[in-house]
């Protein structure tokens, strides 16, 4: 599995494949006009900002601390995902 430091050197490109393909989806928020959408891996958590208006990913965040979730804490149980 890979570390939080290589997802963070990895590519934009990189980052977007081990997204799709090494994460969960646990939900998203509206922040502005950007959808965020944050995943799960086994040792840190991925938030991928997204723009309807623009079709694109804005920005790729990653975190491996429960301060990170604070914005999502009324709509998730940290029981619920092992931290």
């Amino acid at each position: 599995m890979i570390t939080l430091e290589d997802f963070m050197t990895s590519s934009f490109e990189k980052k977007c494949d081990l997204v799709i393909n090494s994460t969960q989806y646990l939900m998203s928020r509206k922040l502005g006009e950007a959808t965020v959408y944050l995943y799960q891996t086994e040792n840190f958590f991925v938030e991928v900002y997204y723009s309807s208006k623009y079709k694109k990913v804005l920005m790729i965040n990653a975190f491996d601390d429960v301060y990170g979730l604070h914005v999502y804490a009324d709509s998730i149980s940290l029981a619920d995902i092992g931290y």
